[in-house]
């Protein structure tokens, strides 16, 4: 799995990057073949937003939240990506069975 974090107006800190793959092993560990995930961490005003684009084999899955945190943004962005990728092996593992 391939990580790459940018930055819109924030430098992207150590830290925030050692918590970002700390809860992208969270879906790693859901769903095996993920080929790549380019996540942007931006700052508007007063708002803190994570998004990610995750390519897997067979679809591409996006998610985007924000708060007033850029931890608390990270963990929310990172459980929907995970709700998205549990949905996509199901329906994939679905399709197998016809």
């Amino acid at each position: 799995m391939q990580l790459n974090i940018s930055g819109h107006h924030l430098d992207i800190t150590d830290a925030i990057r050692q918590h970002s793959e700390e809860k992208l092993v969270k879906i790693k560990h859901h769903f095996d073949h993920v080929i790549n995930i380019n996540m942007i961490l931006e700052i508007e005003k007063d708002t803190q937003i994570a998004e990610a684009t995750l390519h897997v084999s067979g679809a591409d899955l996006f998610a985007k939240a924000q708060s007033d945190n850029m931890y608390t943004s990270i963990d929310q962005m990172v459980n929907k990506l995970d709700a998205q990728i549990r949905k996509h092996k199901e329906k994939q593992g679905d399709h197998r069975k016809n």
